[in-house]
């Protein structure tokens, strides 16, 4: 029988303590929510935490995104009026898509207080989705399934051009320094990020918002300075100016847009990060602080662009006065890293989030604080992080090189986002069509016009975020469906528990001292792991429980609603235990809040019965060997996948960390039964 829930969970992860009935359990870690509406103090705390970790992306993007704009591939000159056309751009799409779309729509979007696109997909799918829609319901979980995807690529390529977009400021201050050079410097700060992330972040993390917070002083202060000198910039900031540079250029003032788009590319994260920080402290932040920096030194760059054309070769460095340039180097470069740790950090809780709604196999989960839920650390991840964006820098080796490879990514996700958002607003809130519908069509118009701008750099870099998230995709769709063929296979050969309890009532089977748990993924019927175990060993403990642990679309479960108990007749107990997507399950707490309702385990006198299957491919048509289920045993449409993704379904349940490990089970107590299975 397998031994996961019907949607994956993981285990926790702290030092195992003590439980009242001989357990040695670790606690769930149950993500604690900011307050709804904090004030004072703790606003001014919460806001500048979110400046560290919400708004590094986003911060960033002046060491780069003004530069590209003018890169001589788009044949756009530093004249008076190209530069106030390609503000006005800047400046309309940070409003449109930051201050309108995120902040005042998507993020009324929240799953319980978490944010992000699976969280968003999540909400989607309470109670039942889109009843009567199935093909709808197809269709919106590849979406955000692919948006999960184009994020993990996202994870690769912000570390590696944050950091190079730093590191090239070491070319205005020393310019004899060549690429490569600015290369191996990057790539030695990505290796030692990388390396520090199993030592967790919750040390420096509190140093996070105090750098950002320098960060944008620094950036406004330099902006402010050459603002002094031709606050005639200013003007810039009139939609028209925009217009008129579309109308000027045609076509190629529609391109420029795949550079423009680098000024949003941390949007996602002012919701991926909500129940983190909770929505007024991100507005607060964004609006009192970030905002007026970023305009500030977007303007200080164009204003320089005008005085000096020389400038476009990095506006933002040629800023700082020649003495403030190495320690303008130290701040961007810290920056960087700040931006990197929080889309790293983003990924290791995206991965979280996909394992326990059953679209990643089991990985290693490990808490890297005793206080804080989410500062986690998954090595699986990290690991391939690492090489991606090490192997993006060596490939692309500058930020003018890997621009082209940024914007699909951020655009992709922004338009699946939008399209989710539509379904939620039809389906949750009850907005009539014409509603729901003008407010997504007005997101799209900007989002696919970013998008397609990019579409020009698929050939020049564009395409490594795409097939990032085709790979990615693949595997988390084949998981999906691999697992779902598997569990109807395995529960096609259940009995119905009145059924059993009746025969072992009849046939009486010999019965033995303790308690035996078996794992089930299912709340019904009598796990297959039972029955060869009764068939096998002819024995029964005195004491059964059929223990089952859901995952359920939603970020927390409320204490009260934990855990399920039932008796039935012949020593046996049903354990249900519900956790959300966001929280961690720990078997032996679970028996210890059963033994709470009644349930008598003794540690010592516990023993775990998991399943583990050996998965063979047959060939299609080819004859089974055996009698057992197919897989499209059962109700529900026939399932079926393509060899290959049958093959790729195996390896990665190989690789998957063992249900022992996974769900905190002590490991000289368990039993694991072996079936073969053929799909």
């Amino acid at each position: 029988m397998p031994a996961e829930p019907s949607r994956s969970s993981e285990p926790a992860a702290e030092a195992p303590a003590n439980g009242a009935s001989g357990f040695h359990t670790a606690v769930p870690r149950e993500r604690l929510h900011v307050e709804s509406d904090p004030t004072g103090r703790r606003l001014a705390f919460l806001s500048l935490a979110a400046l560290g970790v919400v708004y590094g992306d986003i911060g960033t993007s002046p060491l780069y995104a003004l530069k590209e704009c003018f890169r001589g591939e788009y044949g756009i000159a530093p004249t008076q009026a190209n530069v106030y056309g390609v503000l006005s751009l800047l400046v309309w799409t940070l409003i449109l898509v930051v201050c309108v779309k995120y902040l005042v729509f998507i993020m009324r979007a929240d799953n319980r207080g978490e944010g992000g696109i699976l969280a968003l997909l999540a909400l989607i799918m309470q109670d039942g989705g889109t009843p009567g829609r199935p093909s709808r319901r197809v269709w919106l979980v590849a979406l955000g399934i692919f948006g999960a995807a184009l994020l993990y690529g996202d994870g690769m390529i912000t570390p590696a051009i944050s950091v190079l977009g730093a590191m090239e400021g070491l070319q205005i201050a020393a310019p004899h320094l060549g690429e490569p050079t600015v290369v191996v410097l990057t790539v030695i700060i990505l290796f030692a990020l990388f390396s520090l992330q199993k030592h967790g972040t919750s040390r420096v993390g509190g140093m996070f918002g105090p750098i950002m917070a320098v960060w944008f002083l620094a950036i406004a202060g330099l902006g402010i300075a050459e603002l002094l000198r031709a606050p005639a910039i200013l003007l810039a900031i009139n939609p028209w100016w925009g217009v008129r540079f579309f109308v000027a250029h045609g076509a190629g003032g529609f391109f420029i847009l795949g550079a423009v788009v680098l000024v949003v590319t941390g949007a996602e994260a002012l919701y991926a990060d909500m129940g983190h920080f909770g929505k007024r402290p991100i507005r607060l932040a964004w609006f009192g602080f970030v905002f007026p920096a970023l305009l500030l030194n977007y303007f200080g760059q164009g204003a320089i662009l005008l005085r000096e054309p020389a400038a476009v070769a990095n506006p933002f460095f040629l800023l700082a006065p020649r003495v403030l340039l190495y320690p303008l180097l130290v701040i961007a470069t810290l920056a960087a890293i700040v931006a990197s740790q929080a889309l790293i950090s983003g990924a290791f809780s995206l991965m979280q989030q996909s394992v326990q709604l059953g679209y990643s196999p089991r990985v290693t989960i490990v808490h890297t604080s005793s206080r804080e839920a989410g500062q986690i650390y998954i090595p699986e991840v990290n690991d391939i992080l690492r090489l991606g964006t090490i192997v993006l820098v060596l490939a692309f080796g500058s930020v003018a090189n890997l621009s082209a490879a940024y914007g699909i990514a951020v655009t992709g996700t922004m338009v699946i986002t939008s399209l989710l958002f539509y379904a939620v607003a039809r389906t949750r809130w009850n907005w009539s069509v014409l509603q729901a519908g003008a407010l997504t069509l007005a997101f799209l118009i900007v989002d696919v016009a970013l998008m397609a701008a990019n579409f020009v750099k698929i050939e020049y870099g564009g395409w490594v975020p795409i097939a990032i998230a085709v790979a990615i995709f693949a595997l988390m769709s084949t998981w999906k469906r691999g697992r779902t063929m598997l569990n109807r296979i395995m529960h096609a050969g259940a009995l119905p528990l009145d059924l059993f309890l009746d025969d072992v009532a009849r046939s009486k089977p010999t019965r033995v001292p303790g308690t035996a748990v078996f794992m089930s993924s299912s709340a019904q019927g009598v796990p297959v792991v039972l029955l060869h175990h009764l068939k096998h060993n002819k024995v029964l403990h005195d004491q059964v429980v059929l223990m089952s642990i859901m995952t359920l679309e939603v970020p927390e479960v409320a204490d009260d609603e934990r855990i399920t108990l039932e008796k039935f007749e012949e020593g046996f107990w049903r354990v249900t235990a519900r956790y959300g997507f966001m929280e961690s399950p720990d078997v032996p707490h679970v028996l210890n809040r059963a033994r709470a309702l009644g349930l008598r385990a003794k540690a010592l006198d516990t023993t775990f019965y998991l399943g583990r299957e050996r998965i063979i491919v047959l060939d299609r048509g080819q004859s089974r060997k055996g009698r057992g289920p197919r897989a499209d045993a059962g109700e529900g449409p026939i399932l079926d996948m393509a060899r290959w993704r049958k093959k790729l379904f195996v390896v990665m349940t190989r690789n998957a960390r063992s249900a022992t490990e996974f769900f905190n089970i002590p490991p000289n107590r368990v039993v694991e039964l072996g079936a073969q299975v053929e799909l």
